[in-house]
């Protein structure tokens, strides 16, 4: 019995190091998938309505999460769930397509991914906030500095101010941190893939009325828009609005919500290659030196103690 006390500690020392790195692999496969959602949603909005880009992808993302639960005999989730659920739909699902599409009209995709820097920061501060997960001060020092370093970016290269639509981006990343850190709490228990696909199936009455309606008024755009603006929408349809999420929420439940939530740090110097490869946008060396930067931080940030 004695013998056996010593050996125990470290195998489950190396399983919690084992669930984290593999919940921080999975986080960044979800980050890579989200990088793209900006590039992609401008291509969308530069022929579709941006409200309907928005609750349209919902609503694609609602059908596909339907059959999936439906495919796995996923039980109803429980009552206790409903309020983080809801959360979950008031952030992912609604708020933060909607706003980001709308700014998208007017924004550059690389000016609008660089504010989603601070997202990481923002779910990490919601996190604590619901008393998931309470990480230390040198972990919030490293958060800091990255979205620190990912604000002085964007104020570069906005020439020192801020656009109009930057409120609605920024609006959208509290939105979503909201929606990060309730769904990643919900996923240790519910698993990542039912949480937002239960998140998803509970906002569908509300977005099908409004999709038909948006629909029906904007018959001309539809036959006008082009295969790029389909292509757009087919995308952050899919992969952002759905595919993106198994891998994300999976990651935050594993790795936990603060840790893995900082991979997102990477996500505005994806989203600005993808801006380029898909959009045109130029993509500068001082670019690339800030993302050098913020995967510094990042990495630093990971081995700051996080109690959870």
């Amino acid at each position: 019995m004695n013998n056996s006390l010593p050996l125990s500690q470290p195998a489950a020392a190396t399983t919690r190091l084992s669930d984290e790195s593999k919940g921080m692999l999975l986080g960044l496969i979800g980050v890579a998938i989200f990088s793209l959602t900006l590039p992609f949603t401008r291509l969308a909005v530069a022929a579709l309505d941006a409200s309907f880009v928005a609750l349209g992808r919902a609503l694609v993302a609602a059908a596909l999460a339907g059959i999936w639960l439906w495919w796995r005999r996923a039980p109803p989730p429980p009552r206790a769930a409903l309020p983080a659920l809801s959360m979950v739909a008031l952030g992912c699902v609604i708020g933060f397509p909607w706003l980001t599409s709308i700014a998208m009209r007017s924004l550059p995709a690389s000016h609008g991914a660089v504010l989603v820097g601070i997202l990481p920061l923002a779910t990490a501060l919601f996190s604590a906030l619901r008393g998931n997960e309470k990480p230390s001060a040198g972990f919030w020092v490293m958060a800091a500095t990255g979205s620190a370093l990912v604000i002085g970016f964007a104020l570069r290269q906005s020439g020192g101010s801020f656009h109009l639509a930057d409120l609605a981006m920024f609006a959208a990343v509290v939105l979503a941190a909201l929606g990060y850190a309730e769904g990643g709490r919900l996923a240790q228990s519910m698993g990542g893939q039912q949480v937002i696909s239960w998140a998803l199936v509970l906002s569908a009455p509300l977005l099908l009325p409004l999709v038909l309606w948006l629909s029906w008024s904007q018959g001309a755009v539809f036959a006008s828009a082009g295969a790029g603006a389909w292509l757009g929408f087919a995308y952050i349809s899919v992969c952002s609005m759905f595919i993106g999420f198994f891998f994300w929420y999976r990651g935050m439940a594993l790795g936990g919500v603060a840790r893995v939530g900082q991979t997102q740090l990477l996500q505005p110097f994806l989203s600005l290659l993808g801006a380029t490869l898909i959009l045109g946008e130029p993509l500068e060396w001082a670019t690339v030196l800030f993302a050098l930067a913020v995967i510094g931080v990042v990495a630093a940030g990971r081995k700051m103690q996080i109690r959870r």
